[in-house]
């Protein structure tokens, strides 16, 4: 090995865990961002990089490159390939591959609700957003990645906080009384409190959900806070739930790995929660307007 790839494998490996880090955003798939950047590593040793001056940016400029045109190719193509790198060109292996316990701690560290949002949007949204937002990269530097001027490219990322922030349709205050209540009942849920959940829940509260369907074919419908509550306090009754904004006001989502597979739309009254309706149904599910709660 020449003291050019030593130093090319030194600068990749020290910029290693921040590409990732982009990757894993922009794709929301942890086997796909080590994909994006084992692609940037060979397009680093193909490339005249002696010209170089800034390797950490000019990686992470091609590594968002390699996640846009992964995202732009999602909806014709079920699953990109990459090439790999021969022994002789490769750094190392991605020793991330197949585990599923990383990558949940992973994205519950970057906040399901976000990237069950950042799924919803365009490529050159998400983009915008991830680099700007996220790692305060100048639009300057983002606008010729999108192929856009950096006034476009600003406005793209305007128009995904947008969508990450969600539209409340209830007051600031009613919202802020919502998001405690939702807390409680999840800190109860998850201690197995039954007293703390009963004073949670409004004396009719009934729940329905479209995931369990009974013998006669109708969906789970539960009534009574006594039942209710016997349901969220049995083992397992809350996890994998997050709050977010759902439609607007204050519900829950359950997301493995930040990929959505159930809304749970909360109804209040007085303080406490009235209905709960469980969906999974993939139409509703895209129908769904989803914005992430501030803490």
């Amino acid at each position: 090995m020449t003291d050019n790839q030593e130093w090319l494998v030194e600068q990749f490996e020290a910029q290693r865990a921040h590409l990732r880090a982009v990757a894993y955003r922009m794709l929301g798939s942890l086997s796909d961002a080590e994909d994006a950047v084992q692609a940037s590593w060979i397009k680093l040793i193909r490339s005249d990089n002696d010209k170089v001056e800034n390797i950490g940016g000019w990686m992470t400029t091609i590594v968002a490159r390699i996640c846009l045109d992964m995202l732009r190719s999602r909806k014709s193509k079920p699953e990109v390939q990459l090439d790999d790198s021969s022994p002789s060109e490769g750094v190392g292996t991605r020793d991330d591959e197949s585990d599923p316990e990383r990558e949940a701690q992973l994205a519950d560290s970057v906040g399901i609700a976000l990237m069950v949002v950042l799924d919803t949007l365009a490529p050159d949204e998400r983009l915008a957003f991830v680099m700007h937002d996220i790692f305060a990269i100048p639009f300057d530097d983002i606008a010729p990645i999108v192929g856009r001027s950096p006034a476009t490219t600003r406005q793209l990322a305007s128009r995904a906080r947008r969508r990450v922030r969600g539209m409340s349709a209830v007051p600031s205050a009613e919202l802020n009384r919502q998001k405690q209540v939702v807390n409680a009942f999840l800190t109860a849920a998850r201690a197995g409190d039954f007293n703390a959940l009963l004073n949670l829940l409004d004396p009719d509260v009934v729940l329905r959900s479209d995931t369990v369907q009974l013998p006669s074919g109708e969906n789970l419908e539960v009534q009574g806070a006594q039942r209710v509550a016997k349901m969220y306090t049995r083992r397992g009754g809350a996890e994998g739930i997050r709050p977010a904004l759902v439609n607007g006001s204050v519900g829950l989502i359950v997301a493995p790995l930040g990929h959505l597979v159930l809304v749970i739309y909360l109804t209040f009254k007085e303080g406490k929660i009235a209905a709960i309706e469980a969906v999974s149904d993939p139409t509703r599910l895209r129908t769904t307007n989803l914005g992430i709660l501030d803490p």
